[in-house]
């Protein structure tokens, strides 16, 4: 025995000491039973001295398994001993890895202890793995995974793993996962398109739905959310050939021009917004060379157009009668006249009819609105940023998804999906996450029977990606948010991987039921830990900051007491290490040589005054003695009085450029 209860307060339990503390190793973290003959209840040894030792109730052995809780507590009569072998096991797990458990770690409080893992336990929900930079959270993210795939005697060939990988490291930890079992399989995607080294990520533009779009233009009001639909419902029409979709697009120019037609500003602010539109959209039937038939004479619409000196259009009633022969009320068209595949440009054309037909042109309020989305479209369509939504073939979106879980060249199936966005800012970064993932999300939703698959989406960097974005005023929902609250009963789970907690979105990680908790300094996100993980106490967060890279405490679902274990390392290991500086400061290596060096252009400011002829060679002039002056040589002009340099005259309103002399004040 090691002593007896002295005293019983809360979840604590105070003991006074029969044993000399000094002649035994650290007791300190190690569990105890309380044997009153009845019950028995597990603590966990929270702190001692040479006369007096404290224990924190942490649960109770009955019938031969343990239930975690501090619900009961000892009997002042228990006799209080350490935990047996038999008894651990029932608290940490067996030793040996059977069928539907895997290998976490190794225990730090008991030498050479294995912890495992079952695997429903932990994989069926959300969790979180955090910790400081350096602390090891890609390196235990690696190795969790890579034991899931091997030290298990069957692999998790049905499952699916999306990476999204902020730095591009886990290639190196993955990329032979097929070497310890042919049915295994990993799949990457890269965001670099200059050098790529792997397939470049591409998602097909017409998978993109009103609330991608919205994400994707950056639409920061609900009012923007009908130009995005009705641009989706015209996109289809407009990138049609057939009679009738020429019919309809000639009713959409026809409708916006008629509302300007009847606006009633004056006739030249009416004929330049006519040309302007008919400039820029228009039909082999309505355009400004069509021609209005009268009875004695032919014009074009251009020509009915013409302002008189009196500011009058005289043909207004004339173009306005055309004009509206080109509307149509009652034909529909069917999904045969539909284009099911367009390109990033059919997006913008769409949305420029999209804009004319919601009146854009007569509001400033929809202009103001639409005018952003359309010139983020026009960038997206025309940049660098375009390659990652363009596809070779049409898709449907469940063939999409499913391609991502297929290797072509091998043609069999991966299990995990790696999509590294190192190369494009967090804010694309953001919405390509979220647009892939809520896809997933809708097919985990769609599949029958619910829950007959299971996707994992693992976010490292979270807090840059799972944010309380706007998404919830915009959209109503952000997709994240969905998933920790909706996602299992689909089979969707979601774990996020990073440094800081007190960033993420408390809705997810709320929903979160298992932590593994690397070294984690910053009092912020220790707080933000406090609170919201469940079972934590002050004096485990105390621990976490001094925590050896490499070492964690868990807790949650998988694992019934907070457990503090050393992560083995991977094998390989993922690109994570730190800079060496001795090896890059100190190493000798091929430095910068001058001729690597492009030459720098010199740039030569240009005259502010007209270029002028080269002057004529002139003798030079010997030098004159002191004192003296040398008449100039013999050809050479005398030298011109200086001129004042001309400066344009600035337009009212604007400031004149530097150096410049304003006439109005000379």
């Amino acid at each position: 025995m090691l002593g007896k209860i002295e005293e019983i307060q809360d979840n604590q339990v105070k003991i006074k000491l029969d044993i000399d503390i000094t002649e035994q190793p650290s007791l300190v973290n190690l569990h105890v039973v309380f044997d009153d003959g009845s019950k028995k209840i597990v603590g966990e040894i929270a702190n001692t001295d040479k006369q007096h030792m404290t224990v924190n109730v942490v649960g109770e052995l009955e019938d031969n398994s343990f239930i975690p809780g501090a619900s009961v507590k000892p009997s002042f009569k228990s006799k209080v001993r350490l935990i047996e072998m038999s008894e651990l096991e029932l608290v940490f797990g067996k030793q040996e890895t059977t069928l539907g458990y895997t290998n976490f770690g190794t225990s730090n409080v008991y030498d050479g202890y294995k912890i495992n893992v079952s695997i429903n336990e932990f994989f069926n929900s959300h969790f979180s793995i955090l910790g400081n930079s350096g602390a090891g959270k890609s390196c235990t993210v690696a190795s969790i995974l890579q034991k899931l795939f091997t030290s298990s005697p069957t692999p998790p060939v049905n499952s699916g793993l999306f990476f999204f990988d902020a730095y591009g490291e886990y290639t190196h930890a993955f990329g032979k996962i097929h070497e310890h079992n042919p049915a295994l399989g990993y799949k990457a995607y890269t965001t670099n398109i200059i050098d790529p080294d792997c397939e470049i990520l591409r998602i097909p533009i017409w998978l993109l739905d009103i609330d991608d779009l919205a994400l994707l233009l950056d639409a920061n009001t609900p009012a923007q959310l009908p130009i995005i639909e009705k641009t989706l419902k015209l996109v289809r029409i407009l990138t049609g050939t057939s009679e009738k979709v020429i019919r309809r697009k000639n009713d959409i120019i026809a409708r916006a021009l008629q509302d300007i037609l009847l606006s009633g500003n004056d006739s030249t602010k009416i004929r330049d917004q006519v040309i302007g539109v008919l400039t820029k959209f228009n039909t082999p039937t309505l355009n400004l060379e069509s021609q209005i038939v009268q009875p004695g004479y032919t014009r074009t619409l251009k020509q009915c157009l013409f302002v008189d000196k009196t500011g009058k259009m005289q043909e207004m009633e004339l173009v306005v009668e055309f004009i509206r022969g080109y509307i149509i009320e009652d034909e529909v068209l069917d999904e045969s006249d539909a284009n099911p595949f367009y390109s990033l440009n059919d997006l913008e054309l769409a949305m420029d009819f999209a804009l004319i037909s919601e009146g854009v042109l007569k509001s400033d309020k929809v202009f103001d609105n639409a005018n952003v989305m359309s010139v983020r479209l026009h960038s997206l369509a025309t940049g660098e940023n375009r390659h990652y939504f363009t596809y070779p073939k049409y898709i449907t979106k469940d063939q999409f998804v499913e391609s991502l879980l297929w290797d072509a060249q091998k043609g069999s199936r991966v299990q995990i999906v790696n999509f590294n966005i190192n190369y494009i800012d967090d804010r694309l970064a953001k919405v390509i996450t979220k647009i892939i993932s809520r896809m997933l999300f809708i097919k985990s939703s769609t599949i029958k029977p619910r829950g007959s698959r299971a996707f994992h989406i693992i976010i490292e960097e979270a807090h840059r990606y799972v944010q309380h974005d706007k998404d919830i005023e915009l959209l109503g929902y952000n997709i994240f948010e969905r998933i920790a609250k909706e996602g299992r009963k689909y089979g969707m789970f979601l774990a996020m991987i990073t440094q800081r907690p007190s960033e993420l979105s408390d809705t997810c990680v709320s929903q979160c039921a298992n932590f593994v908790i690397l070294r984690t300094m910053h009092p912020v996100d220790l707080q933000y830990i406090k609170e919201m993980v469940p079972s934590i106490s002050s004096e485990i967060c105390l621990q976490l900051k001094n925590l050896k890279p490499g070492n964690c405490i868990a807790f949650g679902s998988a694992f019934k007491v907070p457990t503090s274990m050393y992560i083995d390392l991977p094998d390989p290991r993922p690109l994570s290490n730190n800079v060496d500086l001795e090896k890059v400061w100190y190493t000798a290596q091929a430095s910068a040589r001058p001729e690597d060096v492009s030459p720098v252009m010199e740039i030569v400011p240009q005259a502010t005054q007209a270029p002028q002829a080269a002057p004529a060679p002139v003798a030079q002039a010997p030098a004159a003695p002191q004192g003296q002056v040398l008449p100039p040589p013999m050809g050479a002009m005398p030298p011109a009085a200086p001129q004042p340099v001309q400066q344009p005259n600035p337009q009212p309103g604007m400031m004149a450029p530097p150096g410049s002399v304003n006439p109005a004040v000379i």
